[in-house]
């Protein structure tokens, strides 16, 4: 087959047979149907509808969707050639504006619950020039999306775009690939034998594999790398993003065989040369689905907020799990690639020391051991490394278990309250009904001790007699509960140090020395009229703790803005404790 690099267009277009295409390719290949009849495939446009799907409208658009086709076809039958019982869903974008490309982001993205898609994995295959983008901007961007791995290409106009048509489109790292939130996926030129997997160097030939170090700042888990001062990318406080994180095949050379039946490829069968359906793709638009897929088999992001960041994590821990790419440069080469039958057949025509050249022998476009800009921490060997360690795991499953504790928690304490206002209203009804003022003021008794919140809350009856029978109960000597160990979590430290954290994200762990209701309160230190105070922060949180060890987070979605912030948590007759906590940025 004569090869195909893939142009990195939008997910957009009404005249791709993708189910049909995706059948004769499971029929040719022996894989497992997959198809919307049985469930495993489905096409939405960029609101999640499955229909009002988008439709070209003149001959230009005609043109520019049979580009889209192939694409598409690429993506989908890479990510069901990797993982064979995943469900797929293609997401059409109206157009291939940055605009509708984020809307169908965020519809995959979004809990069913929501009107989304509630997808676990997301590959991008596609990507421009990273300049304009902000911190502020791409924080708030529909990839920024904790617990969901999403990946996206590199590119495949080499470090820093060089190979780029346009020249205002060079000089740049491609976004939303160079986004922190996202696994970055570089491409590779792979060799195999008739065991296997034999080698793989950086693609660089016709088309190279994209990267470069962005404009954002670098997230704590890649700047700790140990060669990190070798990559380029800044050091300290002052590192910045590198491209890529990981890698798989993407030279077009050894690529992957696709079927689409409004493609006119080249290729071989039966000893003649055809034109027709099937075609050798490459690109990063084939690394991409690759990688997302072997994350689907590894059980998705394990609700880990930073997917990428167990692949930095598991370079380390487990040596052997990822293939590591020691050879090749994605840097500038102007020299015609290698097209004659052989060994080198789509590589580079330049040295090594010409293309790596333009990054001044640094790593961030040039091959070595460890971690390198062309190939990230390397290519996968099995799912090992796509899987957090168990610490991990167990730490976020323990925070998923106390969150869904303080959801039903939160619906006990509105059912209750709901039920106390129903008593009061009745016993303010009969109290008018008799004409007696005892009743009615009994009645205010009650509601003040309800709007005090705890004692009455935590009574087995509800009731104001409740509250006093335990008021007085500590007041004649009963232990005041204690609190200690108060500190925020390891996740905690890590989303507290970016820029705009979610309320959310303030986990903290604690002990009592006996079950009490606690009160969790924020608040933030401003100045006004040259003096400190503390403002507090809207959504105040209420929660049984239990005796021992006790993990809770606040619940409210809103950002953190930049600065430094009290954490007070107050025990039912017990003493309050605090913690100071700063804001930051990606350090």
């Amino acid at each position: 087959m004569r090869p195909n690099r893939n142009r990195r267009q939008s997910h957009s277009s009404t005249f791709t047979t993708t189910p049909s295409d995706l059948e004769a390719y499971d029929a040719a290949l022996n894989l497992p149907r997959c198809n919307e009849g049985n469930g495993c495939f489905k096409k939405v446009n960029q609101r999640g509808e499955t229909g009002h799907l988008p439709v070209a409208k003149n001959n230009k658009e005609r043109e520019e969707s049979l580009g889209w086709d192939i694409e598409i076809s690429t993506d989908i039958e890479a990510a069901h050639s990797v993982c064979q019982n995943c469900h797929i869903v293609l997401v059409e974008a109206k157009t291939p504006s940055f605009l509708d490309l984020e809307e169908a982001e965020a519809t995959a993205a979004r809990p069913v619950i929501d009107g989304g898609l509630g997808a676990t994995e997301i590959s991008n295959s596609w990507g421009a020039p990273e300049q304009g983008v902000t911190v502020a901007e791409d924080n708030a961007s529909a990839f920024n999306r904790p617990g969901i791995v999403i990946t996206a290409a590199a590119g495949d106009d080499g470090y820093l775009d060089w190979g780029a048509e346009k020249e205002e489109e060079r000089g740049f790292a491609d976004y939303p690939a160079s986004s922190p939130h996202v696994v970055a996926v570089g491409g590779t030129h792979l060799t195999l034998s008739k065991s296997g997997w034999e080698s793989e160097t950086v693609w660089n030939g016709y088309g190279a594999t994209g990267g470069g170090c962005s404009s954002l700042a670098a997230p704590t888990w890649q700047s700790a790398e140990s060669d990190w001062p070798t990559v380029g990318c800044g050091t300290g406080s002052a590192s910045k993003r590198a491209v890529a994180d990981v890698s798989a095949d993407g030279d077009p050379y050894t690529g992957l065989a696709v079927y689409d039946s409004t493609a006119e490829c080249e290729y071989e069968e039966g000893g003649k040369i055809l034109e027709g359906p099937w075609c050798t793709i490459g690109g990063t638009s084939l690394a991409s689905p690759i990688i997302a897929s072997v994350f689907a088999l590894a059980g998705g992001a394990h609700g880990v907020d930073y997917p990428a960041k167990t692949l930095y994590e598991n370079e380390l821990k487990l040596p052997g799990s990822l293939h590591d790419v020691v050879s090749g440069s994605n840097g500038e080469c102007t020299k015609p690639f290698d097209s004659e039958e052989g060994p080198l057949l789509g590589t580079s025509g330049c040295e090594l020391s010409e293309e790596d050249a333009q990054c001044s022998d640094t790593t961030i476009c040039l091959a070595g051991p460890g971690y390198d800009g062309p190939s990230g921490v390397g290519t996968p060997n099995g799912i090992a490394s796509f899987k957090p360690s168990g610490e991990e795991v167990k730490q976020k499953a323990e925070e998923k278990r106390l969150a869904e504790e303080q959801l039903h928690e939160e619906e006990r304490q509105r059912e209750e309250k709901k039920k106390q206002e129903e008593e009061e209203e009745q016993a303010k009804n009969q109290g008018g009904g008799s004409g007696g003022s005892g009743s009615g003021g009994s009645s205010t008794t009650s509601g003040s001790s309800t709007t005090s919140g705890v004692s009455s809350a935590s009574s087995t009856s509800g009731t104001s007699g409740s509250s006093s029978s335990g008021t007085s109960a500590a007041a004649s000597g009963a232990p005041a509960i204690k609190l200690s160990a108060f500190a925020l979590t390891p996740s905690a430290l890590f989303a507290l140090n970016r820029a705009r954290p979610k309320i959310s994200s303030v986990h903290f762990a604690f002990t009592l020395s006996a079950a009490a209701r606690v009160r969790a309160t924020l608040a933030k230190l401003v100045r006004v009229r040259g003096h400190n105070r503390w403002e507090p922060i809207p959504g105040t949180l209420t929660f049984a703790g239990v005796k021992g060890r006790n993990r809770r987070s606040l619940a409210s979605h809103r950002a953190l803005t930049p600065g430094r912030y009290r954490l007070t948590l107050s025990p039912e007759h017990g003493t309050a404790r605090t913690l100071t906590i700063q804001v930051g940025q990606f350090g």
